[in-house]
């Protein structure tokens, strides 16, 4: 199989510096990157889909490192992560599931000294569906702090030959956050 053919590659960033008129200090961060990457699959039924997990191990390096890049920050800063997958008409669902679930968390682990599960959300669409999904901490998915969602739309992708794949990092998780857990 032929190397990764990325198209482009978004990036979103969010800093919320005030919640309901009050002062978010320092601000929460989260930055959503997404590369467009042609489907090496599209329109036809493949039985062994082990090199879309190498695929996915591929991609989600190149999404650690530019989300890194973008927040300006070490690994040590990043507090919750959350990934996902739109496929473009011509594929299916499992080749979202091939990309993101056997090999993608391992590099983003490592890039950002994760230890917990990455979560995520997938699914079919069409150029300019929309995706949300969900945050959790990168050491204890139970940190109810760390909970969030990000969402992203790119016009004019996924074409039906493509897939959208995405990662989200974050520092400071829900602006104003405040839930303790029941006694």
């Amino acid at each position: 199989m032929s190397a990764m053919q990325v198209r482009k590659i978004v990036v979103q960033l969010e800093e919320t510096h005030s919640e309901i008129g009050k002062a978010v200090s320092p601000p929460s961060r989260k930055v959503t990157i997404a590369a467009v990457i042609t489907n090496p699959f599209a329109g036809k039924h493949v039985e062994e889909l082990a090199p879309l997990y190498d695929l996915g191990a591929e991609v989600s390096a190149l999404l650690a490192e530019r989300g890194l890049e973008i927040l300006g920050v070490g690994p040590e800063a990043i507090q919750n992560y959350g990934k996902a997958a739109i496929v473009g008409t011509e594929g299916e669902i499992e080749h979202a599931a091939a990309l993101l679930h056997p090999k993608f968390g391992a590099p983003v682990r490592s890039a950002v000294a994760g230890k917990d599960i990455i979560p995520s959300t997938k699914k079919i669409g069409a150029p300019g569906a929309a995706i949300t999904f969900p945050l959790t901490g990168k050491t204890s998915i139970w940190d109810f702090d760390q909970m969030d969602a990000a969402e992203i739309t790119i016009p004019d992708a996924p074409r039906a030959n493509e897939v959208v794949v995405i990662l989200a990092l974050g520092i400071g998780g829900r602006p104003l956050h405040r839930i303790k857990l029941p006694a």
